[in-house]
Order: structure tokens, then sequence, then C-alpha cells
């Protein structure tokens, strides 16, 4: 192996961040052929001796071009070619009809897999993609938890906190040291032509969004990236301050009323949300837990809000009540 500052790099990054990728774990490692996962998997490749990870190769064909198939083949020869297990699915031509159902069936696929070699996935999602990600939850609209988008690691599926994790090692490079990498240990790429389609609002703000603020301020994506972390540092010691006021406020009755009413819009608001979440209430928006919380203030006893699939919240004097009108009482 030549060692390069890149394997030193993500080793000492590692070596700070155990829990990143832990040591002697299975990791499916997620392929497409592009860059950022062909950069990330030559580094943990080379890394394995001093990690002693299990690695695995999972490429997804979404069938979306002629040549997916015949990348699907190159690929997969080239990884058996240096000793990899190599493991693929080629999507159906419902699972590949647009963006969000194509992500839905690879994380799916992934998440099958994981579940099989109990291991955790690895994907090679760079700064940039954690800069192209936040300006695109800015345009749309979002909260702390969008910000603080990308996170290094995190439940595959939501629904099962407990099953298996996603990684990403390689948050703290750029799109443009990838190809550094791939460049300098003369790796393989196979793109992909959807990435360039102007059809996908994320390939606009990478191919004429991004340039144009690189350009203007010089490493601007790495810095975003940096905030997006902070953001979700933020955003876990909000919660974990949320559940340690909550464990005053919840009563075997309900959630005590009056205390609530006394903290800030905000504060409410934020309480309100993580104690509906923890209920499995589905997400409300800003303007209904807004609604909620003045409720509260105001002592609106008797009062009754429906909040959908089911759930019904109720003020009754000195306390806030949940209920499931689907379930039996």
């Amino acid at each position: 192996m030549n060692w390069t500052l890149w394997h030193n790099r993500l080793h000492r990054q590692l070596l700070m961040q155990p829990e990143l990728l832990p040591d002697g774990s299975t990791l499916l490692l997620a392929v497409s052929g592009g860059q950022d996962s062909m950069a990330m998997l030559a580094l943990l490749q080379d890394l394995v001796r001093l990690h002693h990870w299990n690695l695995q190769i999972w490429h997804g064909d979404h069938g979306w071009h002629s040549d997916s198939a015949r990348i699907a083949a190159e690929l997969g020869s080239w990884c058996r070619s240096r000793g990899l297990i190599w493991l693929t699915d080629q999507a159906g031509t419902n699972h590949a009809s647009s963006e969000a159902a194509a992500r839905d069936w690879r994380y799916g696929q992934l998440s099958d897999h994981a579940r099989v070699l109990n291991s955790d996935v690895v994907t090679g999602h760079t700064a940039s993609d954690r800069a192209e990600t936040q300006l695109l939850q800015l345009a749309r609209g979002t909260d702390l938890a969008g910000m603080g988008c990308l996170r290094a690691i995190r439940p595959l599926q939501a629904k099962t906190p407990g099953g298996a994790q996603l990684r990403r090692p390689m948050l703290g490079f750029s799109r443009q040291e990838t190809a550094r990498i791939c460049e300098e240990l003369t790796l393989p790429i196979w793109h992909d032509p959807s990435n360039a389609s102007a059809a996908h609002a994320r390939n606009r703000i990478r191919h004429e969004v991004l340039p144009v603020l690189e350009e203007l301020y010089p490493g601007c994506s790495q810095r975003m990236a940096a905030m997006a972390e902070r953001f979700s540092q933020v955003q876990d010691t909000q919660a974990e301050l949320c559940r340690q006021l909550l464990d005053e406020l919840v009563t075997e009755n309900g959630l005590e009323r009056r205390t609530l009413a006394s903290f800030s819009l905000a504060t409410r608001r934020q309480l309100l949300a993580n104690w509906l979440q923890g209920h499995g209430v589905p997400s409300l928006s800003a303007h209904q837990l807004t609604q909620l919380s003045h409720h509260l203030a105001m002592n609106s006893s008797g009062r009754s809000v429906e909040l959908g699939s089911g759930w019904r919240l109720q003020i009754q004097g000195g306390l806030v009540r949940l209920r499931n009108t689907t379930k039996p009482d």
C-alpha cells in the first residue's frame, strides 16, 4: 500500500472519533462507482489492516440509463479483482420513477442486506454533499434538524433506531479532494449521466450555485459543512435538555400544564414537539405547535385538538392529555 496524506488524514480522524467506524465491525459500503464512493472504498480497504473491519461492497443499479448494467458489471469485476465481497441489486421500473422512489429503494435494499450481515452501512457523502443539502433545505424552508443535515452517524431507517447505523466517514473531505484522491491512487471512475441532468434540483445547486459561492468565498462548502455539524450538535443538546425537562413535567395522567405554560413560547413549542414525537404522533408544522402552545398558556381547559392520524390532544385543568382514538381505551 502506498501510504498518502489522504490515508493519514482519515486514519487520524478515526482515531479521534473511534465511534465513527468502530474497529473490527462489519461494514457494508454503498459504492456507485463515482469519485466519492471510489475514494472512500480505496482508503478504507487500505486502512483495514489498522482497523480490522470486515468490508463488503453493495451497488444499486437503478437502470436510469443505458450504461447502468455495464457500469455494474465493470465495477463488480474491479471489486472482485481486489478481493472484495460484491453484492448488487437491480431496481424495478417502479423503484426508479423518481429520485425519492430510487432513494427509498436503495435504503430498503441496504437495510435488508445489513440485517442479514449484521452490519452497518457506509456511504461516501462529502462536505460538498452536506453544503448542497443545506442550501436545498434553506430554500425549501427548514428547522434546526434540517440545518444539521447529513449527520456523520444516524439510524439507517428512522423507524428502527436500534437497527443498522448509517455512517459517513468522508464528510471531512470535499468533492475536489475526492477527485484528487482518485487521481493519485489511479482509481477508475464510472460516471452516472443522471448526475449532470438539470432536471434535478441538487444537480443545479452542484453545478450552478456552489461554484459561484466558491468563487466568491473560497472554501465555503467546507465551512457550511462544519456549520451543519455544529447545528446537529446543538440539536442533540436541545433534545437532551428537553428529555430532562419532560421527566419533570410528565405524570402518569399526562403533561403538567401549569409548569409547561410558565416557559417561553419557543421552549413550550419544543417541549411539546418532543413529547408528541416520543408518543409516535406524526410531526406537526411550526404553526400547529405554536397554536397548541398558545392554548396551553391561555388555560383553555376542556379544549380538544385533533392532531391527525387518530391522535387527539386534550387540555383538562392542570393536565395535557394525549389519546389515540384508533385504539380502545
